[in-house]
């Protein structure tokens, strides 16, 4: 078995001293698959993501006692038109309905250009893949950076058994219909190569179909019908994580929260600076809250753990710079001398943001868009004081989760601050139904479910 992905387990960094430095791999998918993969012989192939993973892979350093690492090294420049422009600006603003329509995107001779750098770098993988994996192998590709490799491993190795999961959401067809149309032609087609494809919800699963459906766009694919899809929801390490929160780092973070919060009620969020999570809005809706129900005031303290992301990016560094404004703004027209409003952080501090999910009164969780979100699952997990979910409708894990959270609008502050209100004032008997109905349905699905799920849709060989 072959496992895709753009990021893999393992990456280098440079010391000031000019050394090298491996870094475990971070995100959902290396601590939810990773230890299950861990000692099965499983070969994991990912990216280069800059000079000095470059170096490690030439000094012979790119390797892991877990697994077998299977680098695909990609120049600078490739790797940042992909990976930037077609990923990160355009894919992803598209899945997520990001696009400010009226001025963004523009498809200029630069972005077809970094087109057909993404078309490369899907390229690179594909001819990597298929020297060598063995016979009749599966490959579970994970994401839209590889939304064209299914027809390029169809092509150079039919015996290979293909599922990609996109971690996103899809976008509805007439989203999808802003891409010029040959970019969006290919993107289905290469889609339309693998095996089959799965999402986290139905939702984007239907999504997915529909665009292949829609008679533009299924004749720009050129092919008559979706492939096979399915959904599976995934979870995190429930043990890993319940003992990484446990830790001594963990307790600390505790005593420092609570010493900055001056020990009142917590509305937390956790999150990357990244558009589609809407942290503004949030933090506006605590506003209003503030606003609306006086009795709050000096009572509960928002806490913003945000932590940077794809930081070369100029759309990223100014949400950075308005969260930051936004919060300063509030502290000083809310703030007393004994009670800061918002208390912000904005570097990435796993024991804290752990630490903070444990002892949440409120879990804030408003993404405009989101294909799962594992914060929510997690902190509901995690929570030790009968905390309550307050859950955006549009992210993937509400259908896993709506028994039991509080549904939002993200794009209604008002309606959220009602909420956040709501659950401030629930009845001790509700919220602890309500957590333990929350922890019951996070821990009736494990990442070994969902991996499950993935190799059960491999189709099976026609020859």
């Amino acid at each position: 078995m072959l496992v895709v992905s753009n990021r893999g387990p393992l990456s280098f960094r440079v010391d000031d001293d000019g050394t090298l430095h491996p870094v475990p791999g971070g995100g959902g998918l290396v601590s939810s698959i990773g230890p299950l993969l861990a000692g099965t012989g499983a070969t994991w192939v990912s990216v280069t993501m800059g000079a000095a993973d470059r170096a490690a892979v030439a000094q012979g350093r790119m390797t892991d006692e877990n697994f077998m690492l299977l680098p695909v090294v990609i120049d600078d420049d490739t790797y940042r038109a992909a990976y930037d422009v077609v990923s990160n600006t355009t894919l992803w603003y598209c899945h997520h309905h990001l696009f400010d329509l009226p001025r963004r995107p523009r498809f200029d001779r630069y972005w077809r250009q970094a087109w057909d750098a993404y078309r490369r770098y899907n390229q690179s993988v594909a001819d990597t893949v298929s020297a060598h994996a063995e016979a009749d192998s599966t490959v579970l590709v994970q994401d839209y950076h590889f939304s064209l490799l299914g027809q390029m491993l169809a092509r150079a190795r039919p015996d290979l058994r293909t599922v990609h999961f996109c971690h996103i959401p899809f976008a509805d067809p007439n989203m999808l219909r802003v891409l010029p149309e040959d970019a969006a032609g290919e993107l289905l087609a290469g889609l339309a190569g693998f095996g089959a494809c799965g999402f986290h919800a139905r939702r984007w699963e239907a999504a997915f179909r529909a665009c292949y459906a829609d008679p533009a766009l299924g004749a720009l694919a050129g092919v008559g019908t979706a492939p096979p899809t399915f959904v599976s929801s995934l979870s995190s390490d429930h043990e890993g994580l319940l003992a990484e929160a446990s830790s001594a780092a963990c307790a600390r973070s505790v005593e420092t929260l609570r010493a900055e919060t001056g020990g009142r009620r917590i509305i937390l969020r956790v999150d990357r600076v990244e558009p589609s999570k809407n942290i503004v809005r949030g933090m506006l809706a605590f506003e209003e809250l503030l606003v609306a129900y006086p009795e709050w005031r000096e009572e509960v303290v928002h806490v913003a753990l945000v932590y940077p992301s794809r930081q070369g990016l100029a759309e990223y560094l100014a949400l950075g710079a308005e969260v930051t404004h936004v919060a300063e703004r509030i502290n000083h027209a809310w703030g007393t001398a004994t009670w800061t409003p918002i208390v912000l952080h904005v570097e990435d501090d796993r024991p804290r943001s752990l630490a903070a999910l444990t002892i949440s009164d409120v879990l804030l969780v408003n993404p405009v868009r989101d294909g799962l979100n594992l914060v929510a699952k997690e902190g509901s997990l995690l929570n030790g004081g009968d905390g309550v979910l307050v859950l955006s409708h549009e992210a993937g894990a509400w259908e896993e989760l709506s028994g039991a959270a509080l549904g939002i609008n993200p794009f209604d502050v008002a309606g959220t601050a009602d909420t956040l209100h709501r659950a401030l004032a629930m009845e001790i008997g509700e919220r602890r139904s309500r957590a333990a109905r929350l922890k019951e349905l996070v821990l009736a699905r494990t990442a070994s479910d969902w991996l499950k799920e993935q190799l059960a849709a491999v189709q099976p060989l026609t020859r």
